[in-house]
């Protein structure tokens, strides 16, 4: 099966602070798509920082983030020209009751996934998300 115009174009740019689940992610993200661009931020600064840089297709992203609410950076990329139109995946393992999910998506989110993730099910919700973007 040949890869699709999405898949070639895919860089995903992962926010979280624990290495563990971002290697994790990685390795299941690229059995997915070998060819995906994946970055990572353990910070919502490193996140910027590689932000200011590029802007990437999709965002998956941490709601406890160690220096910022991830609501509150995925509301600072949302006053951005630039990123405003980044969909952002949220993931959390602390934060999964109905109120934090509502603020998550009044923010902006595009979707809210619980840790452990499905890599099955985060991949479909991240081709939805980039196909409905185009």
């Amino acid at each position: 099966r040949s890869a699709s115009a999405l898949d070639s174009e895919m860089n995903i740019l992962i926010v979280d602070d624990d290495r563990n689940f971002i290697e994790t992610l990685k390795d299941g993200l690229k059995l997915k798509n070998a060819d995906a661009e994946i970055n990572t931020a353990a910070s919502a600064r490193e996140a910027l920082d590689a932000l200011t840089a590029a802007a990437p297709s999709i965002i998956i992203l941490d709601v406890r983030l160690p220096d910022m609410h991830g609501v509150e950076f995925l509301r600072v990329i949302r006053e951005s020209e630039r990123l405003k139109d980044v969909p952002v995946i949220f993931i959390s393992a602390r934060y999964t009751e109905p109120a934090d999910r509502s603020e998550a998506m009044l923010a902006g989110a595009g979707a809210f996934f619980s840790k452990p993730v499905d890599v099955e099910e985060l991949w479909k919700e991240l081709k939805y998300l980039l196909g409905r973007k185009k």
